[in-house]
């Protein structure tokens, strides 16, 4: 590749900074993932949903994202039976959510937890996109309610 300047010489120091800058930014399209927000029950049935979360993590990676699951991370050193604790989780959910993409719901319950997930994402126009407990897509009529 040889590049000209504007007096019409050759400048190769300029050629190759300009198509190390262009291979940098294929790469960086090459290796870009959107974080996504994964929402869905947790609890109830714990441990299976804390099993069908894990499988909607592994989906969003197959998918090319980075997801983002609290409901997974924060029982680890958050009492989810203690009243406070769990809005404290909620309100940690919540904050991460707004640095998402996306928000992704998936099964055909919502919880009054993903309600209030839910409903950040509509007040903050991410975009929500619905899926069965299979990680099918749903597609939603936009009057329809959750």
């Amino acid at each position: 590749m040889e590049w000209r300047n504007s007096l019409g010489y050759p400048d190769p120091t300029a050629a190759k900074a300009l198509a190390r800058v262009m291979a940098e930014e294929k790469a960086k399209a090459k290796r870009y993932r959107p974080l996504i927000y994964i929402c869905s029950p947790f609890a109830g049935d714990i441990d299976y949903n804390t099993s069908r979360a894990r499988g909607y993590c592994r989906f969003a990676v197959s998918e090319g994202c980075i997801p983002l699951a609290p409901h997974l991370y924060f029982p680890q050193f958050l009492d989810e039976d203690d009243k406070e604790s769990r809005e404290l989780g909620l309100f940690f959910a919540l904050v991460l959510l707004t640095k998402c993409e996306a928000v992704w719901v998936f099964g055909g319950r919502i919880t009054a937890g993903m309600g209030q997930e839910i409903s950040k994402a509509e007040r903050q126009g991410i975009p929500i996109r619905y899926f069965t407990d299979r990680c099918e897509e749903v597609v939603r009529d936009e009057n329809s309610s959750r």
